[in-house]
């Protein structure tokens, strides 16, 4: 199968594009710059030049594949609301190419942006206003007109080697104030899942979930926020304090609003449709491992 992928060069498309080749999948890799072209070809793939904000050549790609792999997203915490924008742009102009297809076509979501009473399984809709919420229901949409459509959900930390994303930012912020913190009483928890099985689920389901299916990317159903904290005071021997909610983005800034969210979630029914079990370490081993805290 000819693949189009966005963000085959970040860190979870970075591990996608090898499961993809391991099978027997040929990649088109969408790239923003010479340095990921390079990045591509260096990986058995082929580039695709181009960029989120630009839909009609997304739609060019699209046309030209078997199937497409959405994970591109512009992570601006700052204006989050655009950034979300600007994937509708990209979902809508991509399935447009694809209608009537019967081609597969995964989009990136996560599981945070879910809401449920209790643990969030694969059932459960967006919380309305959301900044993916419209992204989610556009694509589910897309099974009506022939679009083989699925949502993948990444945990809120897609972790292993090379990640810079949340819990790099722990850490920072753990070095330079001295304390690992946690809001509240740190019962709130996150889910986490490994690059590696990130990446098999991604291929499992182009190659087989059925249309308008919400897959989760969760390994632990959910790791309580004061552990992950406990691990980082420990490597970086400071001390692990609570900080009240009200001085959450004092203390952690823009990541003071996800330090403070619970968002237990499930993957049971995703494991039951593709056979999809993770085989990588879980969050608190995996930051045991020391490669986080390392220069």
């Amino acid at each position: 199968m000819r693949v189009f992928v966005t963000g085959a060069t970040g860190f979870v498309g970075s591990a996608v594009v090898p499961e993809l080749a391991a099978a027997g999948h040929e990649v088109v890799g969408l790239a923003r710059s010479d340095e990921a072209e390079a990045s591509l070809k260096s990986a058995g793939a082929e580039a695709y030049r181009g960029s989120l904000d630009d839909p009609e050549g997304l739609a060019r790609a699209a046309a030209a594949a078997d199937g497409v792999i959405h994970l591109a997203f512009i992570h601006d915490f700052t204006d989050i609301y655009a950034a979300g924008a600007t994937d509708l742009r990209a979902i809508e102009a991509i399935g447009a190419a694809l209608a009537g297809s019967g081609k597969p076509f995964l989009v990136t979501s996560g599981t945070g942006i879910a809401r449920a009473d209790g643990v969030v399984t694969e059932e459960d809709g967006p919380a309305p206003g959301s900044h993916r919420a419209a992204s989610e229901e556009a694509t589910l949409a897309l099974a009506e007109y022939g679009v083989r459509a699925c949502l993948v959900r990444l945990a809120p930390s897609v972790h292993g080697r090379g990640d810079h994303a949340f819990v790099p930012r722990l850490i920072e912020i753990a070095r330079a104030k001295g304390v690992s913190a946690y809001v509240g009483d740190g019962a709130n928890r996150w889910t986490g899942v490994h690059r590696s099985d990130a990446g098999r689920l991604y291929r499992l389901a182009l190659e087989s979930a059925p249309a308008g299916t919400r897959l989760h990317a969760t390994d632990e159903e959910g790791v309580p926020f004061r552990d992950i904290a406990a691990v980082i005071g420990r490597h970086l021997d400071v001390p692990v304090v609570g900080v009240p909610a009200e001085q959450a983005e004092d203390h952690f800034g823009w990541l003071g609003r996800f330090a403070a969210v619970d968002c237990p979630s499930s993957s049971a029914l995703t494991r039951r449709l593709l056979g999809w079990e993770p085989q990588g370490p879980g969050l608190l081993a995996d930051l045991d491992e020391g490669h986080y805290f390392q220069a």
